[in-house]
């Protein structure tokens, strides 16, 4: 079966909860669930039963695809992502970003823990990310081009819209929330990075650094969707006493800056 088969089966599937007729799709990264609270949930449909999705296998992943409202704004939210450092290929990771492009959505909020590597930062810190360096991950569009999805070659000289960074900016600031903003660079994982990395990504000018998002934004973009993403600094990867990071720490940071993290993402919903 094609890859643009078992998209519109998995689309055709999900349409019956898709009543609303959502335009708006938000992934939530590590740590990051409780913004399910915020939704009028409709339904919740896990991923095992849904055709051909992969199924998330990290901590702090829920694993399941939600329909429902904020502020009567009807959305649809993965609770929960895929990484490549799973296992799965980036064409597996992309898989429920098309599917949610074939169910209608045009407009998507990315969330995701990451480590900070720019000056200033401090954990608990939320950075909207306004740019992003690929060139540590594999590309989510190598190979043949299916026109039915996106163009062979897709501009990403504005992956994250301008205007959907300053609505955010602007909200941030009524909330009396502190935004950071910069560069977010993407790494395959599963390792934290070691030290000279670290410094080696900050002088490649990013600000911070994940293992997620990036292939997700490429398809996203790829398939005319409008992309907003934001991260929640959990940990900090330059600094001189000990350098260790454990996943537990980044999930407890991650749910301290969860509220004002769903604050802004429920606002700007809202505002679309």
């Amino acid at each position: 079966m094609s890859t643009m088969e078992k998209l519109k089966e998995a689309a055709n599937f999900l349409q019956q909860y898709n009543t609303s007729g959502a335009k708006t799709g938000v992934v939530l990264g590590s740590g990051l669930g409780d913004f399910v609270k915020e939704i009028q949930v409709k339904n919740e449909i896990p991923y095992e039963d849904i055709p051909h999705f992969p199924v998330s296998t990290v901590e702090g992943h829920h694993g399941k695809l939600i329909f429902g409202t904020i502020g009567g704004k009807p959305l649809v939210a993965m609770a929960g992502r895929f990484h490549f450092y799973e296992g799965y290929s980036p064409e597996d990771v992309v898989f429920p970003i098309r599917v949610m492009k074939f169910l209608g959505i045009e407009t998507l909020l990315i969330s995701n823990a990451a480590g900070g590597v720019g000056e200033g930062f401090k954990v608990g810190d939320l950075m909207i990310i306004n740019d992003h360096i690929s060139f540590a991950i594999q590309n989510p569009l190598l190979g043949a081009n299916d026109n039915n999805l996106g163009p062979r070659f897709t501009d990403m000289s504005e992956p994250y819209k301008k205007d959907l960074i300053a609505k955010a900016k602007t909200i941030a600031q009524r909330l009396s929330i502190d935004l950071k903003e910069g560069v977010y660079f993407g790494v395959t994982g599963p390792t934290f990075e070691t030290r000279a990395e670290y410094k080696l990504i900050h002088l490649l000018g990013a600000h911070a650094v994940g293992m997620s998002t990036v292939q997700e934004v490429i398809a996203a973009v790829h398939a005319g969707m409008k992309v907003f993403a934001i991260s929640v600094i959990t940990d900090i990867g330059i600094r001189e006493e000990e350098n260790t990071i454990t996943h537990q720490e980044v999930l407890q940071a991650a749910a301290e800056a969860a509220p004002k993290l769903s604050a802004i993402f429920r606002e700007l919903i809202v505002s679309l």
